[in-house]
């Protein structure tokens, strides 16, 4: 069986998901912890000669987040100090990485037949990117603890950061992505094998079931 060929995707792992005070510090998982397992997945990657991509967003200066060229835009400093020149960077405002860039092209470019998510929010650029691959023909990984949510609240509810993030998780495996841990997603690259990844019909089936009235 011929080796699948990934791509890491570093999605925004910018100073301002870090800020204790800020709207959009991460919630969960621990971002201290994700930011970990995001750097294990680049190792692993810079090891095994994989082609690596980092996007930052970016709004103009003056933005409440994301200002070009602010404190808050830059790559934290884990994923600046391991940042190579051979890496494809990307800068986006859109939440999908595949809107406005040339990283299709670059992936086309690299043989690359799927992408491994890792970085943040789950909630708006993975999911997002996610679904954007599906018509692309590209496959997609997401690491679940590589990568994080915020606590969200409107006109039509509040949900907890938790909830949110494993909810889609959930959804992500079900059509859109492959989603495992760092250490599975490592010990499949080592391998060269895919991940194994869900789908709609045995979810909903599964759903069903386990949401079946009592009788």
């Amino acid at each position: 069986m011929a080796e699948l060929r990934r791509a890491l995707v570093i999605v925004d792992v910018q100073n301002d998901y870090f800020a204790e005070e800020g709207p959009l510090a991460i919630q969960y998982p621990d971002r201290n912890e994700s930011l970990a397992n995001i750097a294990r997945a680049i190792d692993l990657a810079d090891a095994q000669g994989m082609p690596v991509a980092v996007v930052q967003h970016q709004y103009p200066a003056g933005a409440p987040v994301f200002a070009e060229g602010s404190e808050g835009w830059k790559l934290h400093p884990e994923i600046a100090s391991r940042r190579k020149d051979s890496w494809k960077h990307l800068v986006k405002s859109y939440a999908s990485v595949f809107a406005g860039t040339d990283f299709e092209a670059w992936l086309r470019a690299n043989d690359v037949e799927a992408i491994t998510v890792v970085g943040y929010m789950t909630n708006n650029c993975d999911l997002a990117t996610a679904a954007a691959a599906e018509p692309l023909g590209f496959g997609v990984e997401v690491l679940s603890d590589a990568s994080g949510a915020i606590h969200l609240a409107n006109e039509l509810g509040q949900v907890e950061a938790r909830q949110l993030h494993e909810t889609l998780m959930v959804l992500l495996h079900s059509n859109f992505a492959a989603v495992a841990i760092t250490d599975d997603w490592a010990r499949a690259v080592e391998g060269g094998t895919a991940l194994p990844q869900g789908d709609l019909g045995s979810s909903a089936v599964q759903g069903r079931a386990a949401f079946a009235p009592v009788s």
